[in-house]
């Protein structure tokens, strides 16, 4: 009888541990669903999940004295709603958005997204050519917004990984 009382103790206890320790796991591991991009919202930019000041794209160049570069593969970018602000990396769709585009303010303009709804990540493209370090901007434009559409700004720091060690 102890015995069968021990194991279902020890039982228990493990399951209450699994079940205080599963609110943490997932919260951590927490998933924003898609929400549709429409008309009237504000918006920012991020490139590998990561908000203004803190944007690294990271570029595999030819050596270290490589001038371009493509940039590495699993890199992401993608738009999340985001409170009004006069600042620059806010957008807003305008009264007739319903997408949004990004794009590396080059010269020409260098299209790396396109999106339908807010939190959804789409890999950056690995056949267009970038600087191997430096920054530069990602313009992320509301497509057909109107008059008071307004793009976010996002700054973005070009890392050579045969120079940085940056892989992940």
């Amino acid at each position: 009888m102890r015995r069968i009382l021990g194991r279902s103790c020890l039982a228990l206890t493990a399951i209450g541990l699994a079940l205080a320790a599963a609110p943490a796991a997932s919260a951590a591991g927490r998933v924003q669903d898609p929400i549709p991009i429409e008309p009237n919202q504000y918006f920012t930019g991020l490139i590998n999940g990561h908000p203004p000041g803190h944007a690294i794209i990271r570029v595999a160049c030819p050596g270290p004295a490589g001038k371009t570069g493509s940039p590495v593969a699993g890199q992401t970018v993608e738009v999340e709603t985001a409170l009004p602000s006069a600042a620059a990396d806010i957008g807003y769709t305008g009264s007739k958005g319903r997408s949004i585009t990004a794009a590396l303010s080059t010269s020409p303009a260098v299209a790396i997204g396109s999106f339908t709804s807010f939190y959804v990540k789409e890999d950056i493209p690995t056949n267009i050519v970038v600087p191997c370090s430096g920054t530069g901007t990602v313009i992320f434009a509301p497509d057909h917004g109107g008059k008071k559409a307004q793009a976010a700004r996002l700054h973005v720091t070009f890392a050579n990984i045969a120079v940085t060690g940056l892989r992940h």
